[in-house]
């Protein structure tokens, strides 16, 4: 059993949110819940039980019906949570209305500003007001073509407070990507900042929308939100006011009350391999699934400063907003992270106190690789937690973080996706933590692996699934009228389970390790490989910065080829392919070891920063790769094709 790198001190366990849960169950049920482990199993063997409680402990502003909490629980799809409930979304997260801090945001430039609950509601009920105007209603869509701004949020909770749905990408989107993803929803409105900042560049968003904004029928106006210029031109946009312009000031907000799995956003797959899905979430799933992952597993406090490096275009965007329901204050922050160097989100924690703070995986390797350590630079009192997710967390990568950030610190890996806007695996505050795992299944999300026979297995590597349902399942795709689409996409592999298509192991002591992508799997000689057992190992040699692995089709069977970018200044020489394979070999098998070693200046990655395996497998294999705009830098695609080492 690997070792834990840190554990929660008492005191610790005994203030945390999950401890004062499990009290307050205990009491209520009149159980005898003596620690988390036997929590975890009552949320797995009694879940309406769980889910109704977890309501009670939130504080869910519903009126719940009389009906049962959970219809249909044999089927999945299918299964319906408190289907008599009505709530509704934005209602949740303005509950409260004072002057303390609901956002803080800043922006690579230093621009600070703070907007109190107070305001926050004003200015909501003002742009609700707007699209009301416009006949915007129930079920109709809303769009954001925005940066991490205070305005995003705000036009997110004007959408859900009539009962509309909001969908977002970021600005960083290309025109065919946009309507790749709105042209398939049909927004009635659409907002858009008339520019952003990136890496010390001041890039513009109102020529894109000239293009997008004709080709989206139904579209009744563009709101644009000033943040490069103070006045915006908008001769260019159709339709288009500013956003100070939008609704009238002063309007009282009113909350559209609807379903417990009344469709609130929709999400997009990555795109890569096809034309993006829409995957629309509900309301109360999405709420409750929320609440129970801030609350319980990342320990969330209403005096807490919540943090999450993402953009609009990303589920974080939409777990961090849901975090003002628990009364935290969001810090939003839009810009590279690395700009104008590797303090800038760290200078951001120490001054705005932050508490959680979020980020992926693949941006703490690249600090280690910088060899920045935030702890001898900035002071980071508040900081409790610290959350990665995007990618497996690899265990040198706890390492860093225990060594160059901070010593008492829970370190929490969390798994899930834009598929569920939430977690499968993640972690606890009372649990400890093991280099290259995640702590734990999400409570009441009965999260297992299978072998190819549909059998549960621990200790042995197989496929991530969800055995019973849960509230955040999506209530489908949209434009997928008999739901055809949903079930292959989840339900095709094991009968009435959730597949999720992740690579995975549990451990004996209730842990998770995952390995990647199913689909990205190599099986060199019928052998199971996950790439990132062999990133784990390439990356940490100081001449890689990032490697890609794909499986080609070779001679009858697969051949593992390996692509790295290498610092300035490094060649790919003999000597070091010989490093890189004697590392590989050394700390996994011979069957990990690569045929081919080749360098590339440059590694194709989703806007989210997710390395593309599929499509570089695609270009080597000759075959195409559709929605090219789904890639932040699709020109690398290029790199990989028609290769003359992948030839002999």
């Amino acid at each position: 059993m690997t070792k834990p790198i840190w554990a929660p001190s008492p005191d610790r366990i005994d203030k945390a949110v999950v401890t004062r849960f499990r009290s307050c169950v205990n009491a209520r049920r009149q159980l005898q819940l003596t620690d988390y482990a036997a929590l975890e199993d009552w949320s797995l063997s009694h879940p309406t039980g769980f889910w109704s409680e977890l309501a009670h402990f939130s504080d869910t502003r519903a009126d719940w019906g009389q009906g049962p909490v959970l219809d249909n629980a044999d089927r999945m799809p299918g299964a319906r949570w408190f289907p008599t409930a009505r709530l509704n979304f934005a209602e949740n997260l303005l509950r409260h209305r004072d002057e303390h801090a609901a956002l803080v945001f800043v922006n690579e430039r230093g621009s600070r500003r703070e907007i109190p609950r107070r305001e926050l509601q004003d200015e909501v009920a003002r742009v609700a007001d707007g699209l009301r105007a416009l006949g915007v209603g129930v079920g109709d869509r809303v769009a954001g073509f925005l940066p991490n701004l205070p305005e995003a949020i705000v036009a997110m909770l004007a959408t859900t407070s009539l009962g509309a749905i909001w969908s977002s990408c970021s600005p960083d989107f290309g025109v065919n990507g946009v309507l790749d993803r709105f042209g398939q929803i049909t927004p009635k409105v659409l907002f858009t900042a008339d520019g952003y900042f990136y890496a010390g560049k001041t890039l513009d968003s109102l020529a894109a929308m000239a293009q997008v904004a004709p080709q989206l029928p139904g579209l009744l106006r563009v709101v644009v939100v000033p943040y490069v210029n103070a006045h915006p031109a908008l001769g260019s946009l159709p339709n288009a006011v500013p956003y100070g312009d939008f609704g009238r000031a002063g309007t009282k907000l009113r909350f559209e009350p609807l379903p417990f799995d009344h469709p609130i956003y929709i999400l997009y797959s990555s795109g890569t391999t096809g034309q993006p899905k829409c995957i629309v979430h509900g309301a109360g799933g999405t709420l409750l699934q929320h609440q129970k992952e801030h609350l319980l597993h990342v320990d969330l406090r209403p005096d807490d400063r919540l943090f999450y490096f993402t953009t609009c275009g990303w589920m974080m965007w939409n777990w961090l907003a849901s975090g003002l329901a628990s009364g935290a204050t969001l810090v939003l922050y839009d810009g590279s992270p690395f700009h104008p160097g590797p303090r800038v989100l760290w200078d951001l924690a120490a001054t705005e106190r932050v508490a959680i703070f979020g980020t992926s995986a693949k941006y703490l390797a690249a600090l280690d690789k910088a060899g920045f350590e935030p702890a001898k630079e900035v002071e980071l009192t508040s900081l409790r937690t610290v959350l990665s997710t995007g990618s497996p967390l690899m265990p040198e990568t706890y390492d860093f973080v225990y060594r160059a950030i901070k010593q008492d610190l829970q370190v929490s890996s969390i798994s899930g996706g834009t598929d569920i806007v939430s977690c499968f695996c993640l972690g606890s505050p009372v649990l400890p933590v093991r280099k290259g795992e995640i702590q734990c299944r999400g409570l009441g999300m009965r999260t297992e692996v299978f072998d190819d026979s549909g059998q549960r297995v621990v200790g042995a590597r197989g496929e991530l699934v969800c055995a019973a349902p849960f509230p955040s399942m999506p209530v489908g795709f949209w434009n997928d009228p008999d739901g055809s689409r949903y079930r292959d996409a989840y339900f095709a592999r094991f009968a009435n389970v959730w597949h999720h298509g992740d690579d995975a192991l549990e451990t004996e002591h209730g842990g998770f390790v995952i390995f990647g992508r199913s689909d990205a799997v190599l099986n060199p000689g019928g052998v199971r490989i996950g790439t990132a057992e062999i990133y784990r190992q390439v990356e940490q040699l100081p001449e890689v910065l990032e490697s890609l692995a794909i499986g080609q089709e070779w001679e009858g069977d697969v051949r593992v080829v390996l692509f790295v970018r290498l610092r300035e200044g490094v060649a790919l020489d003999d000597a070091l392919r010989a490093r890189i394979r004697a590392t590989i070999r050394h700390n996994t098998t011979p069957r990990h070891v690569p045929a081919k070693i080749i360098a590339v200046p440059d590694l194709p990655r989703t806007l989210s920063g997710k390395l593309v395996e599929l499509a570089v497998r695609n270009i080597v294999h000759g075959k195409p790769v559709v929605n090219r705009d789904a890639l932040a830098n699709p020109a690398a695609l290029e790199l990989f094709r028609n290769l003359p080492e992948l030839a002999d």
